[in-house]
């Protein structure tokens, strides 16, 4: 299963790391793909809550539009 998300604020690396590593620690996570060029967070796994891969984001600081 593979979840394609929105995040406008990604800007730099620090937002790849800060993400990557929110995401990561999600139990269902197997990849995370976080692309500072076209602003979207690729998350891959099995069994993936959406829900919960938003908070994560949210949590870290930024915000999902789609």
């Amino acid at each position: 299963m593979t979840i394609n998300l929105d995040v406008p604020d990604i800007t730099c690396s620090h937002c790849v790391t800060a993400i990557t590593a929110a995401v990561s620690k999600l139990p269902a996570v197997q990849t995370v793909d976080v692309n500072v060029k076209t602003k979207k967070v690729i998350v891959s796994g099995e069994m993936l809550d959406d829900e919960e891969i938003i908070a994560a984001i949210n949590e870290a600081g930024y915000e999902v539009t789609a």
